[in-house]
């Protein structure tokens, strides 16, 4: 057992699952692992092999499925990686590299070295967003373009009350499901799917608990690339308006979208995050 899980059981129940669901990816695809030093990276590749690159983040308690709603539209005219977080519930190795380091770019060096990629665009969300905004800073000439989606280390993260919520709720019934609905702004009918997924892993998995460090504006001014970000007013996690300002006044070829009624998980991206990638 590692110790990303809470048992043997469940780490079975979790990968099990996210095998049928790659079994029904939308698109045909190939199942790559990529050695690294922090262990092997599992990536899901589609599009065509002469497109342009995308490397896809998912964000923390997940795995490559988060993208299976986006992947038809993306893969169309890309080349796209969908990469499987180390320390995350999906196929890659249990290690967790330390936030704050250089760690987490000397990773994602060897995950895109593995694939022969020298430069893409990178398409995050939340603890994905964190990275491909710290790849971006630490290496802007492998990073094309970004586009992110509720980013951490921008905005405050509103981190305290969510894992005291996600840790002890489970022991009333029903309390993770109400927990995850507030946390990620999920409406139990319209996202039963995606609700249903989140109480699966948050049952067996053990997230990381630490504050993700915040990016000073000087970093964020070293962004040369086109930056797309988009955060939901109503985000739980971060503070989506600090986002949004720092953003504007820090990057220089920035578009912020701001969400108001939406929470941290944001659905129906595709098209405006492919308009983006290919202008």
């Amino acid at each position: 057992m590692t110790t990303i899980y809470k048992s043997e059981a469940g780490r079975r129940e979790l990968l099990d699952r996210y095998r049928q669901v790659l079994d029904a990816w939308p698109v045909p695809a190939e199942h790559v692992r990529v050695p690294t030093r922090e262990g092997e990276t599992f990536v899901l590749v589609s599009g065509p092999r002469d497109a342009p690159p995308l490397v896809l983040l998912h964000g923390s308690g997940a795995n490559a499925s988060m993208w299976r709603p986006d992947i038809a539209t993306w893969s169309q005219h890309f080349r796209t990686y969908a990469v499987d977080l180390v320390g995350e519930p999906g196929l890659s190795a249990p290690s967790r590299p330390a936030l704050g380091s250089d760690a987490v770019s000397l990773w994602l060096d060897d995950v895109l070295d593995g694939l022969e990629i020298t430069g893409a665009a990178f398409v995050a969300a939340s603890l994905g967003g964190w990275m491909a905004l710290d790849y971006a800073i630490r290496r802007p000439e492998r990073v094309t373009r970004l586009a992110v989606m509720c980013p951490g280390g921008v905005g405050r993260q509103k981190v305290g009350w969510i894992f005291k919520a996600l840790l002890t709720r489970p022991f009333r019934r029903g309390g993770l499901r109400e927990s995850a609905m507030a946390v990620a702004g999920l409406d139990g009918e319209r996202h039963r799917e995606a609700l249903d997924a989140v109480v699966l892993t948050f049952t067996h998995f053990n997230p990381r608990r630490e504050r993700l460090p915040v990016f000073p504006d000087d970093a964020l001014r070293g962004l040369t690339m086109p930056v797309l970000v988009i955060v939901g007013g109503r985000d739980a996690m971060f503070d989506s308006r600090q986002t949004a300002r720092r953003v504007r006044e820090c990057v220089a070829h920035s578009t912020v979208n701001l969400l108001p009624e939406v929470g941290h998980a944001i659905f129906g991206q595709a098209e405006p995050i492919a308009k983006f990638l290919r202008a």
